[in-house]
């Protein structure tokens, strides 16, 4: 009689709690992507995928609209809640972008929550910090980086931190000011890194999480050959490396890093490109990425359409060239490695697909799966696992 009635409790209690869909996906072996995009407000911009852990395959599952070109997008480590940069030169008015936030819902479906102004023109690129209390954001166009408190609900406050990069460096046609392209954390969140294209310089701010906090280290920054144009940037999962990919050299330089201060230090500048390749313009670097074993580090070639593909020494963090596959596509503005490490998804901007690539965990060599899908006008790939 007892365990006839325990069942019975049991049987109601599913069907009022039903298992989320979300949960099944994790014994299914499925994998949330996000797609930011170039899109207009009345059009969807951040897209929602699901990648098949097991086969490659990827499925489209919805699109949220209400946004103007969510170029680039940042994960809370909470997995609550989603930001996306604005990429535009005016909001609410004013000559500025703004940096959007969204709750996940459990099906993956974002919510609006607000908008924030992020102080400067077209920003490009946005981290959430490891602590989840703020959002930092490069604005390209205005060249400066902001920083943007996160409430308890996932809404922005204004900016706590604002800062006006300042100089330009031997290009006039694309370094003529400052143009901050990317910012990153490092492991410890203590120190925020701003490749800036139009100086040549990954600028250092020393970052308080708990009042939102920006201020330039000693030294204030470290220098990347004039004209090379550093864009994005990386860690090593060691926290002993960094590497940043320089978009008009077409180029990766490769750093040590003193954690305790801050300092990074120019080990190594490497070719993204073979040694016979002749460049007849219209070619860039975009993303740079480590591989989460550490093993191997990849970078994207925009007009060579490919993906170059480096070891790594683990003693002094130096890259070995492993080879280029092809991104399956026309400009690879942007990439994601899974986070089991065992698929590079490609996003080509201009031929509106996304290729997924599977990475061989011993050479770090890539290959084509054959799964591909369309979006339009791709930009950046997140992942949200349970």
């Amino acid at each position: 009689m007892l365990r006839t009635l325990l069942f019975s409790l049991a049987l109601a209690f599913a069907v009022i709690y039903p298992k989320s869909s979300w949960a099944a996906d994790e014994s299914a072996g499925k994998v949330r992507v996000y797609v930011g995009s170039y899109a207009d407000a009345k059009n969807e911009g951040i897209h929602l995928l699901e990648l098949d852990a097991a086969s490659g395959k990827l499925t489209r599952i919805s699109g949220t609209s209400g946004v103007q070109n969510p170029s680039f997008l940042a994960i809370h480590p909470s997995k609550k809640f989603l930001y996306a940069v604005c990429e535009v030169a005016e909001f609410d008015g004013k000559q500025t972008g703004a940096v959007a936030g969204f709750a996940i819902g459990k099906n993956g479906g974002l919510e609006p929550l607000n908008r924030e102004s992020s102080g400067g023109q077209g920003p490009c690129h946005l981290v959430v910090d490891k602590a989840g209390k703020n959002v930092l954001a490069a604005n390209y166009g205005g060249g400066s980086v902001c920083c943007l408190p996160i409430g308890a609900d996932g809404r922005l406050a204004s900016s706590s931190a604002f800062i006006q990069h300042q100089g330009k460096s031997v290009d006039p046609g694309r370094q003529e000011g400052p143009h901050a392209h990317s910012v990153n954390l490092d492991p410890a969140n203590h120190f925020a890194f701003v490749a800036d294209l139009g100086l040549d310089r990954v600028l250092v701010y020393r970052f308080g999480a708990d009042k939102g906090s920006l201020t330039p280290n000693d030294p204030p920054f470290a220098s990347v050959k004039p004209g090379s144009g550093p864009r994005h940037f990386a860690f090593h999962p060691s926290g002993r490396f960094a590497y940043v990919i320089n978009e008009m050299a077409l180029t990766i330089t490769a750093f040590s890093y003193d954690a305790a201060k801050g300092v990074l230090t120019e080990v190594q500048t490497i070719s993204t490109v073979p040694d016979d390749f002749v460049d007849k313009g219209g070619n860039s670097t975009a993303e740079v990425q480590v591989h989460p074993s550490g093993k191997f580090v990849y970078g994207s070639n925009r007009g060579h359409n490919t993906i170059a593909a480096f070891s790594v020494d683990s003693k002094s963090g130096k890259l070995t060239p492993i080879g280029h596959q092809s991104s399956g596509g026309k400009t690879p503005r942007n990439f994601g490695i899974d986070p089991s490490g065992k698929y590079l998804l490609a996003a080509n901007q201009d031929s509106d697909n996304i290729l997924v690539l599977a990475v061989d965990a011993e050479t770090g060599k890539l290959k084509s799966t054959g799964h591909e899908i369309k979006v339009p006008k791709p930009v950046c790939v997140k992942f949200v696992t349970p």
